[in-house]
C-alpha cells in the first residue's frame, strides 16, 4: 500500500505539471529496473548471437547465457528485496512515473518466476542422447517438406529458442509489477508472442505443434483484444489507465459524484480486463486452448509455459484486482465478486471432472493445470491479506511440481524398430511398468502427483489448505467463502483418482504386450528399456497386459524407454522433487518469507 499511495503522488505530481504546461521527465529509477534490464539485455545479446555467430558455437553461447542471465536477474531481485523491503526501509519504488511498482508482492513474484525458470529453462537445455534436441532444426519449414528433411540430414540446431525464452521472462517480470493497463498490456504481448512461436517448434508431431500454435496465437489475439477494449472502457471512465486513479475514480463513484449508470461501465471494462487475464491462467471459459495447446507444444516448452505463465498471470490479476478500481460501491464490488465465484467453481469442475477421463499424459496434466487455475482463485476470492499469502505459496508449490512433472515426461521416450529415439510417451498405457524401470523417476513424478492431489507432507497440500482457508476467512458480503472451500475439497477428491491411476499404472502394472518388465540398459546409448516378451491379445486384437485393465493400449505399439543419465532435466526433476517434499514438512521459513516481504506477516 505504500508503494500504491507513492503512485498516487506521482500521478498528482505528473497532473501539475501538465496544468502549469511544463513537462517534466520522470526519474528513471535504473536499480529498480535491474531485473528487467539483465533479461532482456541478455535477450538482445542473444539475437545478436543469432546473427553474427557461427552456427557451430551458436549453442555453446546461448545456454550459459540464459542461465547465468536467469540466476543474475534472480540475485538482483533478492538484494533489492533484502534492501527495500522490513523495517525501517522505504518499502518499495515507483519506476517512470509510476509505470511499475517494485515492491514486496511483485519482488516475490518476479523471485518465484526466476527461480521456476531457471529449472525450466535446464528442461530445455537437455538433449537426447542422441544429441537431438526438443525442437525442430527448421521451425519455418512446412512438415514433412524435403527442406526440413535436408535440415534434419545436416543436423541443423534451432538456438533461437533462447532468445525467444528471455524475451518471454522478461514479459513475466513486468506483468506483476505493472501499475496501469498499458504497461500491462505491453507485458502481456511481450510475453505472448514468444510463446506462440515456440508452440510450433516440436521436432516431433509437427502438424500438431504446428496446430497448437495457431490455435493459441488466435486465441490469445482474441483475449488481447477483450483486454484492450476493457482498458478503453476504464479508461473512458475513469480518463486514466493507472490503477490509482481508476481507484479514485471509483471511490467517487460510490460517494455520488459521477453520473448514474457510470457503474456498468466500470463493472463491463473491469470484467473485460480480467477475462484477458484468465485466458492466460485457463480459467472457465477461456480454457479451451489448454489441451490442446500443453499437447502440441515441445514438452519442455509446456512445462516452461504450464508453470511460469501462470505465475505471471495470477501476479498480474492480484495486482489488478487489489490496486485496480475496488473502491466503488458495493453492488459493483458484489458484482465482480459473483462473476469470479462462478467462474472459479466452473474452473474447479471442469478441470477434475474431463482430466480424469483423459488417457494423454499431456491433456491430463493440462486439465490439472486448469483445475489448479480454480484453486488459486478461491484463495484470491478470500479478499484478504491471508489470501495473498495462499496465492504466493501455492504458485511457488505448483510452479515446482509443473517443472518436475513435465521433465519426468520428456525422459519417457518411444523407440523406433531400429532402437532410435523418438517423442515422448505420452499414453497413459505406455507408463505402466515405469517402477520398475526407472524406480527414481517413477517416484519423483509420485511426488508431483501426491502434490497436484494435495496429500499431506507434500507442498500441495499446505497450498490447497492455505488456499481454502483464506475463502472460509474472506468473501464476507457473498458469505461464500465456506461453498467455495467445500466446492474446492470436493474437486481436490475428485482429482485424486486420475493422480493416483497414474501412480498404480506405474508400480503395479506390467507394460502392456509384455509379460515381463525386467530392465535392459543399453551402455551405448545411455537408455533403459524393457525386454520384449510374449503378447496375450484380445479377438480384436489389442492388448491383454495387466496395463489395459486402466487405459486400453493397442498392441504393436512402439517400446518405451527411459533416457538415463544425469542430465539437466535429471538435475530439474530431483531439485524439484525436494522442494516439493521440503516444503510440503517444513513450510514455514517460505510462508514467513512472504509475510515479511508483503508486510502481511
Amino acid at each position: 500500500m505504500i508503494a500504491t499511495t507513492a503512485a498516487v503522488a506521482a500521478g498528482s505530481a505528473a497532473a501539475a505539471a501538465t496544468a502549469t504546461g511544463t513537462f517534466t521527465p520522470p526519474e528513471v529509477q535504473w536499480t529498480a529496473l535491474a531485473p528487467l534490464l539483465v533479461v532482456f539485455g541478455a535477450g538482445v545479446v542473444a539475437v545478436l548471437v543469432e546473427s553474427f555467430a557461427p552456427a557451430r558455437l551458436r549453442r555453446t553461447i546461448q545456454v550459459p547465457l540464459t542461465l547465468v542471465a536467469l540466476v543474475a536477474a534472480l540475485a538482483v531481485v533478492v538484494w533489492q528485496g533484502v534492501s527495500w523491503l522490513g523495517p525501517g526501509s522505504r518499502g518499495g519504488v515507483v519506476v517512470l512515473g509510476g509505470s511499475l511498482v517494485i515492491e514486496g508482492i511483485s519482488l516475490l513474484f518476479q523471485g518465484i518466476i526466476l527461480v521456476v525458470a531457471v529449472l525450466a529453462v535446464l528442461v530445455v537445455v537437455d538433449r537426447s542422447p542422441g544429441g537431438q534436441d526438443a525442437f525442430a532444426p527448421s521451425a519455418a519449414a512446412i512438415p514433412g517438406s524435403d527442406y526440413e528433411e535436408l535440415a534434419r540430414r545436416r543436423g541443423l540446431q534451432q538456438t533461437e529458442v533462447f532468445p525467444l525464452l528471455l524475451f518471454a521472462i522478461g514479459g513475466m517480470l513486468i506483468f506483476p509489477a505493472a501499475a496501469d493497463l498499458l504497461t500491462m498490456f505491453i507485458a502481456l504481448e511481450v510475453l505472448s508472442l514468444p510463446l506462440y512461436v515456440m508452440c510450433g517448434m516440436a521436432r516431433r508431431r509437427r502438424l500438431l505443434s504446428q496446430e497448437a500454435s495457431f490455435k493459441y496465437f488466435v486465441l490469445g489475439a482474441f483475449a488481447s483484444a477483450v483486454f484492450l477494449f476493457g482498458s478503453a472502457l476504464l479508461y473512458g471512465y475513469a480518463g486514466s489507465v493507472r490503477f490509482s486513479d481508476i481507484f479514485t475514480a471509483s471511490s467517487t463513484v460510490a460517494q455520488g459524484g459521477s453520473p448514474e449508470g457510470w457503474e456498468l461501465l466500470w463493472l463491463v471494462g473491469f470484467l473485460m480486463v480480467v477475462c484477458g487475464l484468465l485466458f492466460k491462467v485457463g480459467a472457465v471459459p477461456f480454457q479451451a486452448w489448454v489441451p490442446d495447446v500443453y499437447q502440441g507444444a515441445p514438452t519442455a516448452i509446456t512445462g516452461f509455459m504450464a508453470a511460469c505463465t501462470k505465475i505471471a498471470a495470477f501476479g498480474a490479476l492480484v495486482r489488478i484486482l487489489w490496486f485496480g478500481g475496488f473502491g466503488g460501491t458495493l453492488d459493483m464490488l458484489v458484482s465482480v465478486k459473483t462473476a469470479l465465484w462462478v467462474v472459479a467453481i466452473a474452473t474447479m469442475a471442469v478441470g477434475v471432472v474431463v482430466g480424469a477421463t483423459q488417457t494423454d499424459m499431456k491433456r491430463m496434466l493440462g486439465y490439472s493445470s486448469i483445475a489448479h487455475a480454480g484453486f488459486v482463485l478461491v484463495a484470491v476470492l478470500g479478499f484478504n491479506t491471508d489470501g495473498i499469502v495462499a496465492v504466493l505459496f501455492y504458485l511457488a508449490a505448483y510452479g515446482l511440481a509443473t517443472v518436475g512433472a513435465f521433465g519426468v515426461v520428456t525422459l519417457v521416450r518411444e523407440t523406433g524398430s531400429g532402437g532410435e529415439v523418438l517423442g515422448e510417451a505420452t499414453h497413459l498405457g505406455q507408463w505402466a511398468g515405469l517402477g520398475k524401470r526407472s524406480p527414481w523417476l517413477a517416484a519423483c513424478f509420485s511426488v508431483f502427483l501426491l502434490s497436484f492431489a494435495g496429500i499431506p507432507l507434500t507442498a500441495g497440500f499446505i497450498a490447497k489448505f492455505g488456499a481454502f482457508s483464506a475463502a472460509v476467512q474472506g468473501s464476507e458480503q457473498l458469505g461464500t467463502g465456506e461453498v467455495l472451500a467445500v466446492v474446492g475439497v470436493l474437486a481436490s477428491a475428485v482429482a485424486v483418482f486420475f493422480y493416483i491411476r497414474i501412480i498404480v499404472i506405474m508400480f503395479f502394472m506390467d507394460p502392456a504386450g509384455s509379460d515381463a518388465a525386467s530392465p535392459v540398459v543399453d551402455a551405448d546409448s545411455g537408455i533403459e528399456g524393457a525386454t520384449e516378451g510374449s503378447a496375450d491379445l484380445a479377438p480384436d486384437g489389442t492388448s491383454t497386459s495387466p496395463a489395459t485393465t486402466s487405459v486400453l493400449l493397442a498392441d504393436g505399439a512402439p517400446r518405451v524407454t527411459v533416457v538415463g543419465g544425469f542430465g539437466p532435466t535429471a538435475v530439474a526433476v530431483a531439485v524439484t522433487a525436494v522442494a516439493v517434499v521440503v516444503l510440503g514438512v517444513y513450510p514455514t521459513p517460505l510462508l514467513e518469507l512472504i509475510g515479511w516481504a508483503t508486510g502481511l506477516g
